[in-house]
């Protein structure tokens, strides 16, 4: 059988063809090959090059900014409490921008230099949450359920208990901050805990140890920190910013948010909107569902927030504690459609 291959005229001095190689096709297979080999090699190292360009300009620009956000926390002091409260504002403000840096950054970042962003993100939030209390300290109120009644009881406190298990709850202390950039409730057991939406408006929301309550959220917060919840309902408006849990066990928590970044959490579920992803550390039976709660204004509030209703990536989270390539974490999982909740209690909304 003739082999198969290209003709390939030689002429002479003369310019006349006398001769005819036939180079086989196997040849011009390999020659090819070895072409589009060395073209995707330099596309690959070109690509490479314009990653690691990305991430040095993201490095350099991300600790300048933190730099810079230090030397105001160290700046901030007693002398003018008006100007204090200015300079923390602008320090949220920057806080919150460095976060949006890193959200949009994600995708050419390694799983290293995300985590010490995100470490050193933590830290200059709790750099600025112990200025705050230094400079701007929070007013605490406690209300006995058992001397007032359910028409005395604060408007962002409503009993859900009849007056015998009121009294078993005892005290709620409801922070209200004097910072005008933080709120929230703690310590409270077996209450609905309602803001709306003109209260939390681009401000930091704090709840911490909160037992068997229902809380909702009506607005877009900045931030939101769940933290020492047990058995509890959290349903949040748009957050513009990021959401932190620590130490949340066998609760639901509802929200849409730029970036979720949940600790030592058990047998919780997500309901979830996110537009860069989720990040989970020391957690364990945590499951996710995309976001079906709504009430009346909350695409005005995703507007505000700066979220895009129609990006989520939900199902895209990444385990710390799991860095097996290719294997699903064993800590995390979806929740199946025949499992997911669609409809929530109306509670507490003012009237628009």
């Amino acid at each position: 059988m003739a082999a198969l291959g290209v003709d390939v005229n030689v002429g002479n001095d003369d310019g006349e063809s006398n001769t005819a190689i036939k180079v086989p096709e196997r040849v011009l297979r390999r020659d090819q090959a070895r072409l589009e080999e060395a073209e995707r090699r330099r596309n690959v190292k070109e690509s490479q090059t314009v990653t690691e360009e990305k991430s040095d300009f993201f490095t350099s620009t991300f600790n300048d900014e933190k730099t810079a956000v230090e030397e105001m926390l160290s700046a901030c002091d007693h002398n003018d409490r008006d100007k204090a409260a200015n300079t923390l504002e602008e320090i949220t403000l920057k806080i919150q921008q460095l976060q949006k840096f890193l959200n949009d950054s994600m995708m050419f970042l390694t799983q290293y230099e995300k985590r010490q962003a995100q470490a050193s993100l933590q830290k200059l939030q709790s750099a600025l949450a112990e200025k705050r209390d230094e400079l701007l300290p929070k007013k605490k109120f406690a209300f006995r359920s058992r001397n007032t009644g359910a028409s005395k009881q604060p408007a962002l406190v409503q009993q859900t208990t009849d007056k015998s298990e009121s009294d078993a709850a005892g005290t709620v202390v409801v922070d209200a901050a004097v910072s005008v950039n933080q709120c929230g409730f703690s310590h409270a057991d077996s209450q609905v805990l309602i803001k709306q939406a003109e209260e939390i408006q681009q401000r930091d929301v704090l709840l911490s140890h909160l037992t068997n309550c229902k809380v909702r959220l009506y607005g877009c917060p900045s931030t939101v920190h769940i933290k020492n919840v047990r058995g509890c309902e959290i349903l949040a408006g748009p957050v513009s910013s990021s959401v932190f849990v620590d130490q949340c066990t066998d609760s639901t928590l509802v929200f849409p948010c730029q970036q979720l970044r949940t600790h030592n959490t058990t047998a919780t579920q997500i309901h979830l909107h996110v537009t860069s992803r989720a990040i989970i550390e020391d957690c364990h039976g945590v499951r996710f569902v995309p976001v079906t709660w709504t009430y009346p204004g909350i695409d005005d509030h995703y507007k505000v927030a700066g979220l895009d209703p129609n990006r989520n990536n939900w199902s895209e989270v990444d385990d710390f504690n799991w860095l097996a390539a290719g294997t699903p974490s064993p800590n995390w999982t979806v929740i199946p459609e025949t499992e997911r909740i669609c409809s929530w209690d109306d509670v507490g909304q003012a009237s628009l």
